[in-house]
């Protein structure tokens, strides 16, 4: 009688545990020594209209979209305002605060309200999961502004 009970008690718990499990385990990809990211028209202190064109920068390591699991290659991820880094050994979330370039985009338009933003680059591999060691631009603090000139980003 006791076995009745127990097995389905066992079997609920060993089930439960199983994502928490799946995530413990998962495989960090290793990046390539040296292996850099940036900002290529963005600096500390920068003062950008609305809708500026932040573009990125990759040295040491390529860019494949999210889900191409190509050797020393990843795609970008920008955070924003965040207090601290996420958890490097997870796949990143999606949020208004980690932002998914998960097609290999090297740009994107700044869509954020007027006034200071701490923002970073972070490079993931193809399951969203920052590479061992992270490859993780200096974050720069900028300032969204209507008072700014209208930028003329330089053709990529």
């Amino acid at each position: 009688m006791h076995t009745r009970i127990l097995f389905p008690a066992l079997l609920t718990l060993l089930l439960a545990a199983g994502p928490a499990a799946a995530l413990a385990d998962t495989h960090r990809t290793p990046s390539t020594p040296g292996a850099t990211i940036g900002f290529a028209n963005l600096s500390d202190g920068d003062v950008v209209p609305p809708g500026y064109t932040a573009r990125f920068t990759i040295s040491g390591m390529g860019v494949a979209p999210a889900g191409s699991d190509i050797e020393n290659t990843g795609h970008f991820h920008l955070l924003v305002d965040l207090a601290e880094l996420p958890p490097m050994d997870q796949p990143l979330p999606t949020s208004d605060q980690v932002i998914h370039f998960g097609k290999g985009q090297m740009e994107t338009t700044l869509d954020l309200p007027e006034g200071e933003h701490r923002l970073q680059l972070l490079l993931a591999d193809y399951a969203h999961v920052p590479h061992d060691p992270p490859v993780l631009s200096a974050a720069v603090k900028v300032r969204i502004s209507t008072a700014a000139p209208a930028a003329s980003a330089p053709d990529s």
